[in-house]
């Protein structure tokens, strides 16, 4: 016997649902309410501030990637780590596009919201423990800051395929930066 998903979990699926099909002004307690087939008020009930809901989407959107993501990442070479960088970027914009998307307008509602910036900064440190880790494996000499420019580029890339639906093939580009990591210039 399954359970059913709880009224929190209903109106956080909502919520990214409508962040990332419509955007922030699509984000209203009672448009979530509607979306998530509960009862007027349900939302203002799980999440009382609007800040408590942003936040509470982006943990969950973090909460739903790290299992898809940290589940065999550990490549052997520089070109499995191309590989899995670049099947990565294909999770979170193919099936995770709107997940993705919605994550993009919690980051411009991060610029000038103090109490999202955590949230939103989890995912990055999230990226940066699982890379780091293998960066150095592979025989990174600063394995922090090679992860740290892995997750910056991740998310430029991210953000060209989400906001101009590009569909170019990133590997050249993932390759550039991860043989940056792994041999950087003397």
């Amino acid at each position: 016997m399954t359970s059913s998903p709880s009224n929190r979990d209903r109106v956080l699926a909502a919520a990214i649902e409508l962040l990332g099909t419509q955007g922030l002004r699509a984000l209203t307690h009672l448009r979530i309410d509607e979306a998530a087939g509960l009862p007027k008020g349900s939302t203002s009930n799980v999440f009382r501030t609007r800040a408590a809901l942003l936040s509470g989407c982006a943990e969950a959107i973090l909460g739903g990637e790290v299992p898809a993501v940290g589940s065999g990442f550990a490549p052997d070479d520089e070109e499995e780590l191309v590989e899995a960088l670049a099947g990565l970027l294909d999770l979170v914009t193919g099936p995770g596009r709107t997940a993705s998307t919605a994550r993009l307008w919690l980051f411009m509602e991060g610029s000038h919201d103090d109490t999202l910036r955590p949230a939103l900064s989890a995912g990055r440190a999230q990226l940066i423990a699982l890379t780091a880790p293998q960066l150095e494996r592979l025989g990174a000499p600063d394995p922090t800051t090679a992860a740290e420019a892995v997750a910056a580029c991740l998310e430029g890339l991210i953000l060209h395929r989400v906001a101009r639906h590009d569909s170019s093939d990133p590997r050249p580009v993932l390759a550039t930066i991860v043989r940056g990591a792994l041999h950087p210039p003397a």
